[in-house]
C-alpha cells in the first residue's frame, strides 16, 4: 500500500451480508455481479466511516463528489451460498492525484473467498459544463484515511 505522507493507510470497513435466495443463480451459488454491487456499497460505507459524512452530504460539501468507477476486476476462491454470512473487508490500498485503488475482500469464516481490485476517480461537477470531471481528491478527505 502506498502511505499518504509518512503513515500506512490502515482504515478498514467490515460489513457482514448474508446471502438471499435473490443473490443466487439457478446453482445456488451468488450470481457475480452481486459482489460488483456488494463492493460499490462497501466503497461508500468505508468513505462515510472515514469522513463522517453520509454520502448525500459528500455529495453537497463537494459539488456533487462521485467515486467512478473505471476498472474492476475479482478473483474467485470459493463459491458463497443461499444462507451463507460472508464478510467484506474493504479498503483504499492507494491514493493517487484523483484516482484510488480499492482492495475488497471477502471471507465466508476464516477462508478467503474473494478479493475485488477496483480502480475509481474521485469526481465533481465543472462549474462550466455541469459535467462531472476528475478532481484532485481533497486533502481533508485524505487525511480522514490517516486516522485510525
Amino acid at each position: 500500500m502506498k502511505p499518504i505522507g509518512n503513515e500506512p493507510l490502515m482504515l478498514t470497513n467490515t460489513r457482514t451480508i448474508r446471502v438471499q435466495w435473490g443473490d443466487c443463480d439457478p446453482a445456488g451459488i451468488v450470481f457475480y455481479p452481486r459482489y460488483f454491487e456488494w463492493f460499490d456499497a462497501s466503497t461508500i460505507l468505508l468513505f462515510e466511516k472515514a469522513t463522517g459524512m453520509t454520502k448525500i452530504k459528500m455529495l453537497e460539501k463537494y459539488n456533487g463528489a462521485g467515486l467512478a468507477l473505471v476498472e474492476a476486476r475479482a478473483k474467485f476462491c470459493i463459491p458463497s451460498q443461499y444462507g451463507d454470512d460472508i464478510q467484506i473487508e474493504t479498503q483504499v490500498s492507494e491514493f493517487r492525484r484523483s484516482s484510488f485503488s480499492m482492495h475488497h475482500k471477502v471471507f465466508k469464516g476464516d477462508t478467503l473467498a474473494l478479493e475485488g481490485f477496483e480502480t475509481r476517480v474521485w469526481t465533481a461537477r465543472d462549474p462550466e459544463t455541469n459535467r462531472m470531471r476528475g478532481q484532485p481528491i481533497p486533502p481533508e478527505v485524505l487525511a480522514c484515511f490517516q486516522k485510525t
